[in-house]
């Protein structure tokens, strides 16, 4: 089934302790869109800049995600993100932020997309991410990814959404700002007392942990031995997830929890390049293949 997602597309300059990009192809939307377009039909909606080249909308397009959404404004620069990651490559410093026409961001969709039963709002201000739920009555299933920025800026606005999705993405030290609670599973229950139905906690490298009314769960991180870079983990693992959900075409607790395996599976493939470079090398056969794996690995 079609999915529609609403977010950022980026030029990233990232930097880590062995090498470095420029201007390479970064964004919430853009990670979580090609990430899902391996499960379902995947459409695209964001902004850019004049400076945003067509080479990137091309190769979001092989993968057949519809950009018809994708806004150019004319005269504009792109949002732009630099970031630093630690030796550790689990902690990283942002080193310049450039909202550029992010910043006067307000998503119109057309009919088509709006009719579109699975929506996952990308990280975004909360009162952005209220207007395109607004707009999208049809969806039976709408999840949202936040951060700490939203969560201490906009408390008011991010009460209001979480009462309406049906999921929440975050990670751990959202989950526990958030709440004021620093055990995550008291953290995640509270957070979904607050409206949705379910929500997932990342931990990068340690999983991702699961709450629901019936269910608590957590999913491991696949081991992956070469960490190039972890940028856009976080929003693969929303795309991977939200992709077979849509594939799938339901969200029962069984289809969630093979959905929390695939996300997090494809988050383990984009850590081993920079950018989209790894995902570009890898087809749907290759992640069945690393859930076989998966499944082996948490046998016993």
């Amino acid at each position: 089934m079609p999915l529609v997602v609403v977010g950022s597309v980026a030029f990233d300059c990232v930097k880590t302790p062995s090498e470095s990009r420029d201007d390479v192809m970064g964004g919430s939307a853009s990670y979580f869109a090609y990430a899902a377009s391996y499960f379902t039909p995947v459409r695209l909606v964001s902004v850019v800049g004049e400076d945003w080249p067509d080479e990137y909308t091309k190769l979001l397009e092989s993968r057949g995600i519809d950009t018809s959404g994708l806004e150019v404004v004319p005269g504009a620069k792109t949002f732009r993100w630099e970031g630093k990651y630690l030796d550790n490559m689990n902690d990283r410093e942002t080193l310049d932020v450039q909202l550029n026409v992010l910043e006067n961001f307000d998503p119109v969709l057309s009919d088509e997309f709006r009719r579109s039963p699975f929506l996952f709002l990308a990280n975004g201000s909360p009162d952005v991410q209220l207007k395109v739920l607004e707009q999208c009555t049809g969806a039976t299933l709408a999840v949202a990814d936040t951060m700490d920025l939203w969560i201490k800026n906009m408390p008011d606005e991010l009460a209001a959404l979480l009462k309406r999705i049906d999921g929440l993405v975050l990670n751990d030290s959202e989950a526990k700002m958030l709440t004021g609670d620093e055990n995550l599973v008291r953290a995640g229950h509270a957070v979904r007392a607050m409206g949705p139905r379910f929500v997932v906690i990342k931990k990068g490298e340690h999983g991702a942990m699961f709450f629901s009314q019936h269910e608590t769960y957590v999913m491991p991180a696949f081991p992956t031995p070469d960490v190039v870079d972890p940028t856009g983990a976080g929003d693969s693992f929303g795309g991977g997830m939200m992709g077979y959900l849509a594939e799938k075409g339901n969200f029962e607790p069984k289809t969630l929890k093979e959905a929390m395996a695939y996300g997090t599976l494809t988050a383990s493939f984009t850590v081993e390049d920079f950018s989209l470079d790894r995902l570009k090398q890898i087809e749907r056969e290759d992640l069945d293949r690393r859930l076989e794996e998966y499944r082996h690995m948490l046998s016993f």
